[in-house]
């Protein structure tokens, strides 16, 4: 059975940006695209839905612009289209369950400000068994790489490399998908992988035990996330690898690392059925695409 890269496609800039992202990411991993439109019927259709035109047919047009859009752009993409009628959040959970990733749009306020998550993706995200990753309207081939000579796009000239990708890493919990989603998505880019990680003193001298002095306790945090990565260095030896480990908020730390990053990679428990404080700080600021890989 084919796995997918699918996408939610609903008309608006947002979604057609994702799936414009998607399209190039199914074609980095090798597999079809899919785009779901999910549409109900209303009593009452909502004003954006011509006089002369049923609802159906409004969310044929939705789904037909949408390909057309992606096909333009990759031509040889094979594209499998959805058209679900029923509740936005299961139709597609549904489609995610037989999807290596799932990609959501997400309305930008600007490449600093970030993003406006919807309740629609919100819950998809926070229940969805394949990662999700949100994109912002407006995003480019452009933000995912490092800025050309001489202000020629990227998408021009073949080989410009990729911005880092950004993980986001818990030394006390070390995720193993969450982590191999990391590399692997580094290795499809040849990006340079940037591991995050941020504590709060007076919290990890309270698990530790006993205090540590200020430079001993980075020192510390520092041997943590190098064995945490290890494995995985080993793993995946054609990835550069660089650790930044800070004493701050994670939320904040990540936010930052945003800025200059092609995707920042973060996870999210299975067993709560909701996001945690600093998921949720990154789908609102993020300055690039957020990936969300769920995990036990």
């Amino acid at each position: 059975m084919d796995r997918y890269v699918t996408a939610g496609v609903d008309g608006s800039t947002e979604s057609l940006a994702a799936a414009q992202w998607a399209a190039r990411e199914a074609l980095r991993r090798g597999v079809p695209l899919r785009l779901v439109h999910v549409w109900r019927w209303h009593p009452h259709p909502a004003s954006s839905v011509p006089a002369d035109s049923t609802e159906r047919a409004a969310a044929e047009q939705v789904l037909s612009e949408a390909v057309s859009c992606v096909h333009a752009a990759h031509s040889r993409l094979r594209i499998d289209e959805r058209l679900v009628s029923g509740a936005p959040v299961s139709a597609l959970l549904s489609a995610a369950e037989s999807s290596d990733l799932l990609i959501l749009g997400s309305r930008g306020l600007g490449r600093v400000v970030g993003f406006v998550v919807g309740s629609v993706s919100q819950r998809v995200v926070a229940h969805c068994p394949c990662p999700v990753v949100l994109v912002r309207a407006g995003e480019t081939v452009a933000a995912e790489h490092l800025p050309a000579l001489h202000g020629i796009s990227p998408d021009e000239v073949p080989g410009t490399p990729f911005r880092d990708v950004v993980l986001g890493l818990d030394t006390e919990h070390p995720c193993d998908e969450l982590i191999e989603f990391a590399f692997v998505t580094a290795r499809e880019y040849g990006a340079s992988l940037r591991a995050v990680h941020a504590f709060r003193p007076s919290l990890s001298r309270v698990a530790e035990g006993e205090p540590l002095p200020g430079p001993e306790l980075l020192a510390a945090q520092e041997r943590a996330v190098i064995a945490a990565l290890r494995p995985w260095c080993t793993k995946f030896p054609e990835v550069s690898v660089t650790e930044t480990v800070c004493e701050e908020r994670a939320a904040g730390a990540l936010v930052h690392a945003a800025r200059e990053a092609s995707l920042v990679v973060v996870g999210r428990r299975t067993s709560t059925g909701h996001l945690g404080a600093v998921t949720h700080a990154l789908l609102h600021h993020s300055a690039c695409p957020v990936a969300v890989v769920p995990h036990a």
